[in-house]
């Protein structure tokens, strides 16, 4: 059994995105970051950084195995399935560099906007114009690939899409506002979001946890 410790955020909902779709087993601990869980003595051992998601796979070789950090959650699961992501050549490595462009560059920036444009107490135009402007840049990434390819690896969805998809949901939902300009010509993201949205496991991951 793998137990899954995630809140309702972008990061969080990649992994339970992903176990549904491989349709693994697991349960879930809610932590509620809102009132700083992630912080408990209990949950640093499992995530030493502090962040979710985070699992623990009770069935991993070798015993009970605890990894933090999506991506290598979103690794981890498919490379132990079989599932996901190609075992080699040219699609393997396409779902690699859309995964790590997803970590290092998308949640990133959009999470800062929506910090300092929404979040924040006192607003900072030269960080919300910054962070804004990289935004629309990485959209603009994005759709030069989706509008010649079905899914970010190419023609199979994989966890590339997995990891992008919440992300890209809370650009074009609860950064509406903001990014309403950068949202102009993209169709190929448009009707990307349409296709993975539309899976029946992803529809239930983004519900995961129940609050």
């Amino acid at each position: 059994m793998i137990t899954l410790y995630t809140w309702t955020t972008p990061n969080g909902r990649k992994a339970s995105i992903a176990l549904e779709e491989l349709g693994l087993p697991y349960e879930v601990h809610a932590i509620n970051i809102g009132k700083d869980e992630q912080f408990s003595p209990a949950f640093l051992a499992i995530a030493p950084n502090n962040k979710i998601p985070a699992i623990v796979d009770d069935g991993a070789e070798g015993g009970p195995l605890s990894i933090f950090e999506s991506g290598a959650i979103l690794t981890y699961l498919a490379e132990t399935t079989g599932k996901l992501l190609a075992p080699s050549g040219p699609a393997r490595f396409k779902a690699l560099e859309w995964l790590h462009w997803q970590i290092g560059g998308l949640g990133p920036m959009l999470g800062q906007l929506g910090f300092f444009a929404l979040r924040a107490p006192e607003k900072a135009p030269i960080a919300i114009e910054r962070f804004t402007t990289e935004a629309g840049r990485l959209l603009s990434v994005m759709e030069q690939r989706l509008a010649a390819e079905p899914y970010l690896a190419g023609e199979d969805y994989s966890i590339a899409d997995i990891a992008c998809y919440p992300w890209t949901f809370a650009a074009k939902t609860f950064l509406k506002d903001v990014l309403q300009a950068q949202w102009q010509d993209k169709p190929g993201i448009e009707g990307w979001l349409d296709r993975v949205g539309a899976r029946p496991a992803v529809q239930r991951g983004m519900a995961v946890p129940k609050t």
